[in-house]
């Protein structure tokens, strides 16, 4: 059963509990504000990586990111935008399964007109008293099941 990785908030941090935590995933998707060069790289040592630039990502390397992505994996169809807020369309009419975000640091989970909605937190530097968090989402048959998990106390 496949199963993608999901991380976003990174701003230039790649904890070694996020590389652990998505070792295994067929794909990973991260949700923008990678914040530095080298962390998709990283990444795609673990796995295939669709990733987007956020608000932070302003420099010349990041600019080979788009900043939303549309993308088919495992027979799903996910919309990855980094601040759900932009989001100017209904998803489920355009056929989208998931939409992926980041921005709010805050993880989160929701189903709306059968689109998932998932928010995988920032993996990042702590802000406040969130936690830190990356998400899977495991795909068998019809059902897909998301998780998020803290990978810092």
């Amino acid at each position: 059963m496949p199963v993608i990785g999901i991380i976003s908030d990174t701003h230039g941090m790649l904890r070694p509990e996020a590389l652990s935590r998505l070792q295994g995933v067929g794909h990973i998707i991260h949700g923008g504000d990678i914040g530095a060069a080298d962390i998709v790289a990283r990444l795609e040592k673990i796995a295939p990586v669709t990733a987007i630039r956020g608000n932070v990502d302003v420099a010349d390397w990041a600019q080979t990111f788009p900043e939303t992505r549309s993308v088919e994996l495992f027979g799903r169809r996910f919309f990855v935008i980094h601040d759900r807020n932009d989001l100017s369309f209904d998803p489920a009419q355009k056929g989208y399964d998931v939409v992926i975000s980041g921005h709010s640091h805050r993880p989160g989970l929701q189903t709306s007109g059968g689109v998932l909605y998932l928010n995988p937190g920032s993996a990042g530097r702590r802000r406040f008293k969130l936690p830190v968090t990356v998400a899977t989402l495991r795909i068998e048959g019809e059902a897909m099941t998301p998780e998020i998990h803290e990978i810092v106390e």
